[in-house]
């Protein structure tokens, strides 16, 4: 049978595959320089439509693919963009990067994402990975470790941080939720509900620190505070669930909460675990409110009340303000705007797992 696909008939490799086409072939096939090959890949408005339409015809014959690596070195753009997080592990970053995708990707954009758990792992710097990868610009999101050499970075890529409050460098804008706020958010609502006796399971970072004042301005407020507790925890499940067992304690059972805020829906679910196991019923005998409003929060069989940070938000804001950071890239320092705190205003969203205290 005769064979009339013409990308079989070019060089072919030692094993006799056919070799990928090259600018080379394309310019070959056009009847064109490799240079003009170039201008049209480059989208240039230098070429005539007749030479265009003849580089692009012989692009779709001989199925060239363009070498991105190239294109970027051209261009001196890869048209990346580095997300560095805290942690993969944690539900709460998930809204917030489909928050700062959906801006990146509309605007040809993509991500490359890696876990801030490599640099006390390994002790790579991931940051400085990326800076080795070429991408356009930097998001930190959450809080991280080790900040240490984030500022030297940011000096040379455009960097935003996401989700956190820290560190505060020049011309790094930073985009979180108001996380004192939405404490006092969650307080509140537990004392509407008549609750007197009331725990805070507390969280590491500016982050805790922040919901942690929350939470006491809110009890002390209300003249609460003397019988207001707090415990602290890691912001995971385990941690949570540890914390909740010693706020439970049956042994303490005059002085124990009848409700507790917890740092995180990770944390709270642990506390959830914790009510279970020691006979408690939520929100019977124990009311419960997270943070972050994540999809743990809104499972059916947990359906927690938590405070919902606006995370998607969060992410499109960071998407903006980096994208505006990157076309100051090459602009004077001292043009370049101050660095931007945005605050984004959280809300509540209550469930079922709060209610008046012994309510039935």
């Amino acid at each position: 049978m005769e064979r009339s696909n013409e990308r079989d008939d070019g060089p072919r490799t030692a094993a006799g595959r056919p070799r990928p086409p090259t600018i080379r072939s394309v310019a070959e096939r056009a009847g064109v320089s490799k240079s003009l090959v170039s201008l049209v890949l480059q989208d240039s408005p230098r070429v005539s439509d007749t030479k265009r339409r003849a580089v692009l015809d012989a692009i779709d014959e001989l199925g060239y693919r363009p070498n991105a690596a190239a294109r970027s070195l051209v261009a001196r753009r890869t048209h990346t963009v580095g997300v560095l997080l805290n942690d993969l592990r944690n539900p709460w970053f998930v809204d917030l990067l489909d928050g700062l995708n959906s801006v990146l990707h509309d605007h040809g954009l993509r991500m490359l994402m890696a876990d801030g758990r490599l640099d006390r792992r390994t002790g790579q710097d991931v940051a400085r990975t990326f800076q080795e990868l070429r991408v356009d610009g930097l998001v930190v999101v959450g809080t991280l470790p080790d900040t240490d050499g984030l500022a030297e970075i940011a000096e040379r890529l455009p960097t935003v941080i996401a989700g956190n409050h820290e560190p505060r460098l020049p011309h790094v804008d930073i985009v979180a939720n108001d996380d004192e706020r939405g404490a006092r958010l969650a307080t509140e609502h537990l004392i509407s509900l008549g609750h007197r006796r009331i725990a805070h399971i507390a969280g590491g970072g500016l982050v805790g620190a922040l919901r942690r004042r929350g939470f006491e301005a809110a009890v002390r407020a209300h003249g609460l505070h003397t019988t207001a507790v707090v415990e602290h925890a890691d912001g995971t499940e385990e941690g949570g669930y540890r914390a909740a067992v010693r706020l439970l304690n049956p042994a303490r059972r005059a002085e124990r909460p009848t409700a507790v805020f917890a740092f995180n829906d990770i944390s709270g679910v642990g506390a959830l675990s914790a009510a279970q196991e020691l006979g408690l019923t939520v929100p019977v005998d124990l009311s419960l409110v997270g943070y972050d409003n994540t999809y743990l929060a809104r499972i059916r069989h947990l359906w927690l009340t938590s405070v919902n940070n606006a995370s998607h938000d969060v992410g499109r804001r960071a998407a903006r303000c980096l994208l505006d950071r990157m076309a100051n890239k090459d602009a004077p320092t001292a043009t370049n705007p101050p660095a931007d705190h945005q605050l984004v205003a959280p809300e509540l969203e209550i469930r079922g797992s709060t209610a008046p205290p012994g309510a039935t």
